[in-house]
């Protein structure tokens, strides 16, 4: 048995932090993917160890007994940078492994599988998603995106997720931004309500603001006060990560002036270029029986 699946990146997250001491973010996937093979009764693994585990464990947790197996992750997102790499390839690899064993997982089994291997995003869940990407105690569907484009931009540099997350600050500084934070879910999770794209940005500005006592990107306020002009309806960021999203409505014009702009305005950053904001979710690509 032999089967393929896809999973979305994300551009950092449209809000993250804590609420009344409890981590979560708001997923923000992107059209850019990770494809995951599993193939049963052979070997050779073009993997990374967490991907890989991530069979291992789905297996054990459906009962099937471990044989030889083939693992290929095939991803367009680059790693280290926010925008899910490894939470695409595991929940990816955690679906493809169910299916080979002739089952297939909610989004709630990958996220508790993916879980107890790292701090996992969201972007497997359907549509935008609240979730609690350390503990899982949050999973609230919040509903599709409007029709939105991102330019997305790297400060530069790798954070690791796992060293992030354990940071002795990082509890104390959430809570001291809780005020906006809460402030940026209302107004995202309005806008995804009522198609607001304005709304969404303005939200997610303020909760990328907000993360500049975590996480400083020093151009970000730079770039906060140059967007509008070009019909930006705001930034979003990688909470633990290294990109900067520009956020526009869908079918906007102004795009490519804007990142123009930025990049003269902000030269130390590398443009990685422009994507949809895309509805979570896995998609099984292919699979056969006949291998």
């Amino acid at each position: 048995m032999k089967v393929k699946v896809r999973a979305p990146g994300s551009c950092g997250e449209l809000v993250q932090g804590t609420l009344e001491g409890k981590n979560f973010l708001i997923t923000c996937p992107i059209d850019i993917f990770s494809e995951v093979t599993v193939q049963m009764h052979t070997q050779p693994v073009a993997a990374g160890d967490k991907t890989i585990e991530a069979v291992r464990r789905t297996w054990a947790y459906l009962g099937v007994a471990l044989e030889r197996f083939a693992v290929k992750a095939e991803s367009a997102l680059p790693r280290g940078k926010g925008m899910a790499s490894s939470s695409a390839d595991i929940s990816a690899a955690c679906q493809a492994a169910a299916l080979c064993g002739g089952s297939s997982l909610t989004p709630d089994e990958i996220a508790d599988i993916a879980l107890g291997i790292e701090p996992t995003d969201g972007i497997f869940y359907p549509g935008i998603a609240m979730f609690d990407h350390v503990g899982g105690l949050t999973r609230r569907l919040l509903g599709c995106p409007p029709p939105m484009t991102v330019a997305v931009f790297d400060v530069g540099g790798e954070v690791d997720t796992l060293q992030f997350n354990k940071r002795s600050d990082l509890a104390s500084l959430n809570q001291a931004k809780e005020p906006q934070v809460r402030q940026a879910v209302d107004m995202v999770t309005r806008g995804l309500a009522s198609g607001d794209c304005a709304l969404i940005g303005q939200g997610a500005t303020l909760s990328a603001l907000a993360n500049q006592s975590i996480l400083t990107k020093a151009c970000l306020p730079k770039i906060v006060d140059l967007i509008p002009r070009y019909g930006a309806v705001g930034v979003n960021t990688a909470h633990s990560g290294t990109v900067i999203g520009i956020l526009f409505a869908g079918g906007s014009q102004e795009v490519g002036a804007c990142v123009g702009a930025v990049r003269a305005a902000c030269p130390e950053l590398s443009f990685l270029g422009t994507s949809q904001v895309i509805a979570g979710g896995l998609t099984i690509m292919g699979g056969n029986s006949d291998e």
